[in-house]
């Protein structure tokens, strides 16, 4: 399980819609893959060095995206990061999309909530909003 603040997914959001909107719509994370036309407001949930979620406006030459790591999967303040996102996030790097509009849709739903948490199986993950 992976645990991201309220505050810091919608600072996430915040920062993709406004890089959008200055550098012409958002970034997909399969070229190749995913068509332009697919591309939306949202955010990645990526497995690389820990887990951490980052913002997918485009952005302008030499600006980096805004990236905020799981409260247990952060590599600044867990030793056992790499572990932590084995198990719950498989050996590889990967990148998921979650749809900005159903993350402010879950949001609205729960407003006395602080925190998401992303569980991830072989073939699902699941968003679920707590109170801490």
């Amino acid at each position: 399980m992976f645990t991201f603040s309220i505050s810091n997914i919608r600072a996430v959001l915040a920062r993709g819609r406004a890089d959008a909107a200055a550098n012409g719509g958002f970034r997909i994370p399969y070229h190749g893959i995913s068509s332009e036309t697919e591309a939306r407001a949202g955010l990645w949930l990526v497995g690389d060095e820990g887990v951490y979620v980052m913002s997918n406006g485009k952005l302008a030459e030499g600006q980096r995206p805004l990236v905020v790591h799981a409260e247990e999967c952060d590599p600044k303040t867990n030793p056992d990061y790499w572990h932590c996102k084995r198990r719950h996030f498989g050996g590889d790097d990967g990148v998921e999309f979650i749809d900005a509009a159903e993350l402010d849709t879950l949001i609205a739903a729960a407003p006395g909530a602080t925190h998401l948490t992303v569980v991830m199986d072989d073939a699902s993950m699941s968003l679920t909003l707590i109170r801490c």
